[in-house]
């Protein structure tokens, strides 16, 4: 059975990367009428009437024609345009607003829709060569950004984060208790699992300690790789673990984290059955490692 937090990349398409720089084969697949094409205004997309607004691209408007791939022997294009489109008037929403329902399965399309927002989202920001600030311009179909001066190439960032629920005792056991925390600007209740990003140089297994240790005081030992979410939002690929705590003390940083919790299961039932606890939506890896480790589903989320 999918996790839920899989949901939202069922279904994934040929991203047909050897053709992004094919200019006739693009051109020919750009005439073809059964080519698909999502508009994305700066990071942001129209649904209409609950479902995704893929166009013909006759009637797509100016802007960087990106590549998406191939599926259902149709090839699809997103045109990333300027958020001046979105400004002047229409429902547009962004990602975030639309994970729900992409995990539900009310809205099809998630890998195509994740691989359009993460591109739109790192044209939007990429403005300016790193190296020598000269101005960028794409290539690939929207996979690559030369510079107008130097020529160096500049290509999407994905930056890894971890994700991870921190439990302590003897597995399975009554009074094994796994390890929440909440932050300072979250509404009272709500609570999930700790994460951060890696950093240069370190291992995914130390960057979980890092930041177990940073964040609540708690020191990790085994750390077992648990699965993966892409998580353009805007840039960032979750992988989450589990880890086994060599201590038990909570000092919370006061930082990023305002408390944390131990739960038992039974704890963690009760909290969550009265309200008192809210945990995340099934969109995020967070859900799938609370369940994972509370060993079946929960009631109530964010």
């Amino acid at each position: 059975m999918t996790q839920p937090h899989l949901r939202i990349v069922d279904n994934p398409h040929d991203r047909a990367a050897v053709r992004r720089k094919d200019e006739a084969w693009l051109e020919e697949r750009w005439a073809d009428p059964r080519t698909r094409v999502l508009v994305v205004a700066g990071t942001r997309v129209q649904p209409r009437d609950g479902a995704l607004d893929w166009v013909s691209p006759a009637e797509a408007p100016e802007g960087v024609r990106v590549l998406l791939g191939e599926r259902d022997e149709a090839a699809w294009f997103a045109v990333v345009t300027g958020v001046e489109l979105a400004q002047a008037g229409g429902d547009w929403a962004g990602l975030r607003d639309l994970l729900t329902p992409l995990a539900e399965g009310s809205l099809e399309g998630g890998p195509l829709l994740l691989h359009a927002i993460g591109l739109a989202e790192w044209l939007f920001v990429t403005r300016f060569c790193p190296r020598c600030g000269g101005g960028l311009v794409p290539r690939a179909s929207g996979h690559e950004l030369a510079c107008t001066q130097c020529g160096r190439a500049q290509f999407p960032r994905t930056d890894p984060a971890v994700i991870m629920i921190v439990a302590a005792g003897e597995p399975g056991a009554d009074d094994e208790r796994c390890l929440l925390g909440r932050q300072a600007v979250w509404p009272e209740g709500r609570f999930s699992t700790l994460a951060g990003f890696c950093e240069p140089g370190e291992t995914l297994e130390d960057a979980v300690r890092r930041e177990v240790a940073e964040e609540t005081g708690i020191s990790v030992g085994d750390v077992e790789y648990f699965g993966n979410q892409p998580w353009p939002l805007p840039a960032s690929l979750m992988l989450g673990f589990v880890g086994r705590a060599t201590s038990t003390d909570i000092e919370v940083d006061r930082d990023e984290i305002e408390e944390a919790r131990w739960f038992t299961r039974a704890e963690l039932r009760a909290e969550a059955e009265s309200g008192r606890v809210r945990l995340p939506q099934g969109v995020s890896i967070s859900r799938s490692l609370i369940e994972h480790w509370y060993g079946g589903p929960l009631p109530g989320h964010w």
